[in-house]
């Protein structure tokens, strides 16, 4: 099992919600508002205004999901993300070693 974290720019949240809606075994997500800054410290210029703090706004979502489809999610996650502009965010992805459901006490992937 993977977990798959991904920051990503808070306007591309219904686009990223939609693509990853299309993966047919993905079991759900959290998503959360979120602020914070990369390497470049939250200081990206605009036209009319200096920025006013080192924290930018964006949206994390974790996804817990089986190694099979991992690539999948990271892919689709990349696509309907991708801005091409600075600070479009990062995936990162990390194993699982356990998982349980709580009302039903399954484990594993089938936790999930």
């Amino acid at each position: 099992m993977k977990l798959i974290t991904a920051f990503i720019k808070d306007f591309k949240l219904d686009e990223v919600t939609l693509a990853l809606n299309e993966i047919e075994r993905l079991a759900g997500m959290t998503v959360q508002e979120v602020r914070g800054h990369g390497r470049t410290r939250g200081k990206e210029t605009h036209i009319y205004q200096e920025p006013v703090s080192d924290f930018v706004k964006k949206v994390r979502i974790d996804l817990y999901v089986q190694d099979d489809i991992a690539e999948q999610v990271v892919d689709t996650l990349q696509k309907s993300a991708h801005t091409g502009l600075m600070g479009d965010g990062k995936i990162y992805v990390q194993s699982v070693d356990e998982a349980v459901r709580i009302s039903s006490n399954e484990r594993g992937e089938k936790a999930l």
